[in-house]
Parts: C-alpha cells; structure tokens; sequence
C-alpha cells in the first residue's frame, strides 16, 4: 500500500527521515501515526524509528534531546517541531511484567516491529507514503480486529498493560479482539495487578472516553480483567450497568469519574474522595467531581439547581454534572444551566463587596470565628437575591446578623 494523501504532520517531519537516510541508515514513520492515517483519523503525534544508534542520530542533528536515550529515544529539534526517533530495537526479561531488563540496538526493522503490542500498531511508513506490513496488520485494520503481534501471551508477559491497551482500543477504534489474544488476556488478567495505578488509569479514561464504549467495557467484563483493577472487584453489576445504557459518549476525564461515582453509588465527598485517591487521581480532579456529583444529586432530585447550587457547583463542573445527568436521563438544556449561572449577582466569593477588614472597621466582629460565620452568610444571601452586592447594604446585613448572634 502506498498513501499518496499524506498529512501535513508527515511532510513535516519528512527532512528528518531525509537526513537520516543521506548518512546511510534507514527511517520510517511507525505505530499509531500509520494507523490513524490509514483510517482517516487525526494524528496526535508523528513517532519514527531508525536503524541508526542513539549517539550517530545525535551526530547528524545540531538540536537533540536525549528523552529515553537508554532505550534508544532520542528527541530532534532541529526542524521546527520535536520529533521522537528511536533507534530499532529488541528488549528481554521482563521481570516485572511493564519494562525490559536489557534492551539490545539492532539494524532490522522486522526485529524492532515484532516487539509491538499489536499487528495495527507495527505498521512502518517510508517518507514516501510506502506501508511496510510485516504482521498482516493491513489486513487486520480492514477488518476490524486487534491481534497480538506473535504470541498474544508473550507480549503481555513483556508489559501487562497492553492488556487494557487492547480494551482500550475496541473502543477507540470498535474494534474486536481476536479470539487467541482474548483468551490470552483472561488467562493473564492478573498481571495487571503489576502496573502502576497511574498507567492502568489513563487506558481505562481512554477507555471510556472511546467512541464506542460498550465495545471496550464488553470486552473488559468477558476477560475479566475488570476483577484486577483498583476497586473494580466487585463492580461487575456496575459495569453491566454501564453497557445497558443507551448510546453515550464522554468527552472529559471529570465526567468519566462523576459518572463512575455516581454509578457505584458514592454520594457524599469522603467516599468519592476515597475512589478518586485509590485512583491516585488530583485534588483539583476530586473537588471538581464531587461539586459534580453534588450537582447530579440535586437534578434527580428536583431537576433544577438553586442560585446557591448553582454558585458552589460553579460552571466547570456543572457543565460536567449535566454531560452525565444526560446520559442517565435527567439533564438539562445546557444552555438554560450556563444562563442561569451567569445570571449569579457573583461568581466568586472574592467578588462579596466586603471581607474582613471591612467589619472590622466598622466594629462589627472582632477577629475570630465570628467574622467567617458573618461574612458566610452575607455571601449567602448575596447569592440567593436577598441582600444586593453593595459595600453599605452588606455592612447593613453584617450588623443585623451580628447582634442576632450576641443575643
């Protein structure tokens, strides 16, 4: 096959495999790159691999960065745009089922594309548009089929989370695993287990944010690879429940995590906090997608948000909230949502007309407990519409609450 459309990302990286391949050595476009193109789906980043060793890649580049330079990754920076140039390679004893004990440089390209996970994935491309397949992986793009490149067990035995790379990728591409590489998963499902939380999370984010879902969760339930994931033992009813939902999509990993919590019936913060730590997941992720789940409890609830809802969901994770509570079948018009927060009096509590040093100069409180509890309820009202974002009429408010609470 020879792709005579090439993208604009390849034409630009062209002079890099030119230059590599004027010192005499070899250089093709390899993976994910060749695969998308063939399918017609955007490309993320354009990966190539040489037959020339790390310290000869350096000597015909002025710019380089030395990225992964034990396995041979070497970043060019000379034209432009970084590029990733990995020298062929073949790995061995993979103690700890994710990464080689020794790496060996070698001059063939058929060594280094027997190591890849998957026949799609361990295509090469020429600067010219030429497909090199030497695992059937054409084939296995036309029809629809995700195939361990050699024997399905030892590529998983080399990193287990290839495992969750296949699931992965039926539902990024809905494609089916092929019955061996299947069986393969199952029967090595454990060794997940192995690979640091952090990589299993990002497959399983993909995973849901895939085009076709079900594809992928069918095929984690059927493996069992779920049983093997943090917290996900005893979540196959959960995950059942995920499939029986009518055709969804998420587009963000917050509403990936809000509609997992919500699904395994976490309401309140600590639980979901504990879900999203297991997960090793941010701060910033867990307060988003507990304000979120916070938000999904209110539009079952009610179907509608409060002014002051409204205003500690803030928009970010209301947008979130309602992505979710519309694929379970309660949401709202986003546009009415987004209105009704932008009709807040404030959106921030740094935007209340007084803090503080405001009370105090007006005697109100004196430093302590009080002074937070009064300006809490002056952000209160503002919000809710009862007393206007004014310094005066904030004082006003600020001194009928404080002698409420002296007597």
């Amino acid at each position: 096959m020879i792709l005579t459309q090439l993208p604009a990302a390849f034409q630009e990286a062209k002079p890099i495999i030119e230059t590599i391949e004027a010192a005499g050595f070899e250089a093709y476009f390899v993976g994910g790159c060749v695969r998308d193109t063939i399918l017609g789906k955007p490309l993320h980043d354009v990966d190539i691999a040489t037959s020339a060793f790390p310290a000869e890649v350096k000597q015909l580049f002025k710019r380089t960065v030395d990225t992964g330079i034990e396995h041979g990754t070497v970043m060019i920076l000379d034209h432009g745009n970084g590029y990733e140039t990995t020298t062929f390679r073949t790995e061995s004893g993979y103690q700890d089922f994710r990464r080689p004990d020794q790496v060996t440089f070698v001059r063939s390209l058929k060594e280094d594309l027997k190591r890849r996970d998957f026949t799609i994935n361990a295509l090469a491309m020429t600067a010219k548009g030429e497909v090199i397949d030497l695992f059937d992986g054409l084939a296995d793009l036309k029809r629809g089929v995700l195939r361990a490149v050699g024997v399905a067990e030892e590529r998983f035995h080399e990193d287990a989370l290839r495992m969750m790379r296949a699931v992965r990728f039926a539902s990024q591409l809905d494609f089916a695993i092929e019955p061996q590489t299947q069986q393969a998963i199952t029967d090595n499902a454990a060794l997940l287990t192995k690979i640091a939380v952090e990589r299993t999370r990002v497959e399983w984010e993909k995973l849901l944010m895939g085009q076709h879902p079900d594809a992928g969760l069918k095929s984690l339930l059927t493996t069992g690879l779920y049983q093997y994931m943090p917290m996900m033992a005893a979540q196959k009813p959960m995950l059942q429940q995920l499939l029986a939902l009518p055709d969804w999509h998420l587009s963000t990993i917050e509403s990936v995590w809000t509609l997992l919590s919500w699904q395994m019936q976490l309401r309140d913060a600590s639980a979901i906090r504990h879900l999203l730590k297991t997960w090793k997941t941010s701060n910033e992720l867990i307060s988003h997608v507990t304000a979120a789940v916070n938000a999904l409890n209110a539009l079952e609830r009610s179907g509608r948000l409060t002014s002051e809802e409204n205003f500690y969901t803030g928009l970010d994770a209301l947008t979130t909230a309602n992505q979710v509570a519309t694929i379970l079948g309660f949401g709202q018009d986003q546009a009415q949502l987004a209105q009704s927060y932008a009709s807040l009096p404030i959106h921030d509590k740094h935007e209340l007309a007084v803090n503080g040093g405001d009370l105090l100069k007006a005697k109100l409180v004196t430093p302590g407990p009080m002074m937070g509890s009064i300006l809490a309820t002056c952000l209160q009202a503002v919000i809710t519409g009862k007393v206007e974002n004014q310094q005066d009429a904030l004082l006003d408010f600020a001194r009928m609450v404080a002698d409420s609470k002296n007597h």
